[in-house]
């Protein structure tokens, strides 16, 4: 077996901290899930679920990467999420509704920056007129 280059090392570290990840948090869910319900989960079974889970979000991540390549595009945006999402309703309707709110707290940061920088301007145009009427003062007082 060849030694493996450094950049399929590093994807394989990668990918190995990730599924590490997954399968933690998936044990943080089962155990919240065992306390409420009175049930246990065995360490198979967190097992299998992660393994299940890691293997389902490579495929969204790929669908996603299909769904904006067919858009002609490189970077996946909100449409593509929602596209993927459209066979569970309750999903896209809260994927939908979390879009809406993100696109309008963006907006209203853009104002604000707008107001921002108009009243900026708006100072430094005043600023630039006190000056210059200081300035024609002092050439008043000198002739």
């Amino acid at each position: 077996m060849e030694p493996l280059g450094e950049q399929e090392r590093e994807r394989l570290l990668h990918t190995q901290r990730l599924k590490a990840a997954v399968h933690y948090t998936v044990g943080c869910l089962c155990q919240e899930v065992a306390e409420d319900k009175g049930i246990q989960f065995s360490k198979q079974t967190i097992a299998a679920i992660s393994e299940i889970t890691f293997r389902q979000c490579e495929n969204f991540a790929k669908d996603l990467e299909m769904f904006a390549r067919h858009g002609k595009r490189t970077v996946i945006n909100s449409e593509d999420v929602k596209l993927l999402a459209r066979r569970s309703n309750s999903l896209l309707r809260y994927i939908t509704q979390k879009s809406e709110e993100l696109a309008l707290n963006n907006l209203e940061q853009k104002e604000r920056k707008k107001k921002k920088s108009s009243a900026a301007k708006g100072r430094t145009t005043s600023d630039e007129q006190v000056e210059a009427v200081m300035a024609e003062s002092e050439d008043s007082n000198m002739a």
